[in-house]
């Protein structure tokens, strides 16, 4: 089926009940996966219903890890996931939030555009949300576009939205479907399966003029047929519309477990579509060598300030899980927080790992601890991968204790500092205003030949995404470079430090940009792919 044969856009709404976190957004993207399978030009698209205009000034414990995306756009955390399963670089068209939706009804406002009118969340604020749901198709043309509303049914902050879509859905009746997401608990005091959360949850849907089409249910245990039938029967559904969603191993296998409960036959289906006889033969390789029983492992310590929360660092985590299939080797994290390292602990949590990695991160706690990390892995030979800030507690330990700058340090951590190696970039200096003021987005690199940096991309040229302030002071680069330390990447002007590395080093090297971000199931980002091959290579 090519996507030719489509002659106009279908869309697939995906909401919550019942709990929040239980997975819409591996969903969607796994969905996409199913769908591109089959021939369709597919996209997805995140309505987060909080009112901050994006996520890029919330910390990392709310709401885990600020994906970036190449238009500079920070975004939720499942445009991540979409990204990593369709393999597609999205856009500022893919993300929206109600505080984007409402600035701009006000900005409308204020300019006059609704010649007098009351402003009302209806119709207001819903055809605001309305032109969203179709604007990704002003700059392409998809079969399909999947769009999952954040939080679950009943938040008061959802409603908009959900209100929005109903309108949508009734104005576009042959070209939609509701997929709703609910949870099937196991009460094993009883042995029973309980199915009245999800008739609940839909009722509430229903509530709001909307019905479900579908309906995945989460579980941690697979439940009988019978099951099924009782919620299609409570719930205005057919069985074989009834989903069951398994917990996993891992999100890899999510659209696995979805194609064997023929997930993507019932949306085919439903849109008057055949299902082709394509096989995820790459992905089911990925996954064979992924969950592969005889890879060695190889332990990475990863220093950062947020180990409690591992979305805090999902794009790191994934990326690492990636690198495992071209190494063969399976990738133990050992999370450390920065603030329980000390000198005279530093060789008992760090001697035993195969390689060190020190992810992003802003303010100055931990700070010291990562800068010990650092000084560790340059001492003792281990494979070291910084990333932005890891960059540059990389530096500023090499100034300390190579260059002897006595507290040589970052602006962004003592502006007082005799020697301040990392500075502000130029035209950050005169900014106040912290959200969406980084230096934010997919920029050119250029890189050096005969470095580490060009053994891993095999190319001069690249572009990366950025999410940063601070860059190295070039007023000491001349010291650096006389004492070992390679700029192997740097900005086309040759200007800004991008990378940097050790001459006398296995493999050490920091970037001041993201790679994690670029990095998918079957396409390890090289950085990674060479950092999992050193640290296996160190752990003969």
């Amino acid at each position: 089926m090519s996507s030719s044969k489509l002659n106009k856009t279908k869309y697939i709404f995906i909401t919550g009940g019942v709990s929040s976190s239980l997975g819409k957004g591996i969903v969607g993207a796994s969905l996409g996966v199913l769908l591109k399978n089959q021939g369709l030009k597919v996209t997805l698209q995140k309505f987060d219903p909080y009112l901050n205009l994006d996520p890029g000034t919330m910390s990392p414990y709310q709401h885990g890890e600020v994906f970036v995306t190449d238009d500079g756009t920070e975004t939720d955390l499942d445009l991540g996931h979409y990204e990593r399963f369709i393999d597609q670089n999205l856009s500022r068209l893919n993300n929206v939030t109600s505080g984007m939706i409402y600035w701009d009804v006000l900005n409308k406002e204020r300019n006059g555009d609704y010649l007098g009118n009351t402003v009302q969340i209806i119709p207001h604020v819903t055809n605001e949300i309305k032109s969203r749901i179709t604007q990704c198709l002003d700059h392409d043309n998809f079969d399909i576009i999947i769009t999952e509303i954040g939080g679950t049914v009943g938040d008061i902050e959802s409603l908009p939205f959900l209100e929005a879509i109903r309108q949508f859905q009734y104005q576009n009746r042959e070209d939609c479907i509701h997929i709703h997401l609910t949870l099937v608990p196991y009460l094993s005091a009883s042995g029973e399966f309980k199915t009245k959360p999800t008739q609940h949850s839909v009722k509430e849907l229903r509530e709001i003029g909307l019905k479900a089409d579908v309906i995945i249910c989460r579980s941690e245990n697979p439940f009988p047929y019978s099951i099924k039938e009782k919620i299609a029967l409570f719930c205005d559904v057919t069985p074989e519309s009834v989903i069951m969603a398994i917990d996993a191993r891992n999100i890899y296998e999510v659209p696995l477990l979805l194609e064997n409960e023929k997930l993507d036959q019932v949306v085919l289906k439903s849109f008057k579509l055949t299902k082709q006889d394509h096989q995820l033969t790459e992905w089911k390789k990925f996954i064979d060598v992924l969950h592969d029983q005889k890879k060695p492992t190889i332990q990475i310590a990863l220093v950062g300030k947020y180990t409690n929360l591992s979305d805090s660092y999902l794009s790191v985590i994934e990326a690492l899980r990636h690198a495992e299939v071209p190494n063969f080797c399976q990738v133990n994290i050992k999370w450390i927080k920065a603030e329980k390292l000390t000198a005279d602990n530093c060789h008992d949590l760090l001697n035993d790992v195969h390689g060190i990695l020190i992810p992003g991160g802003f303010g100055d706690r931990g700070i010291e601890q990562k800068i010990l990390a650092a000084k560790y892995a340059r001492e003792n030979k281990i494979p070291y991968l910084g990333l932005c800030l890891g960059m540059h507690t990389a530096i500023i330990e090499f100034g300390r204790n190579v260059l002897k700058l006595t507290n040589a340090n970052s602006i962004e951590f003592n502006k007082q500092t005799e020697f301040p190696v990392i500075d502000f970039l130029p035209d950050q200096k005169s900014i106040r205003k912290k959200g969406g003021t980084m230096r934010l987005g997919s920029y050119p690199c250029f890189i050096k030949k005969e470095t580490k940096l060009f053994d891993a991309y095999q190319t001069n040229d690249i572009h990366e995404r950025h999410r940063h302030r601070y860059e190295f002071n070039n007023n000491f680069k001349v010291q650096y470079e006389q004492s070992g330390m390679i700029f192997s990447g740097l900005s086309p002007d040759r200007e800004l430090v991008e990378v940097i590395e050790l001459s006398d080093h296995p493999w050490f090297v920091a970037c001041q940009f993201h790679p994690e971000f670029k990095s998918r199931p079957a396409k390890s980002h090289p950085l990674f792919r060479c950092f999992i091959q050193a640290a296996k290579k160190h752990s003969i």
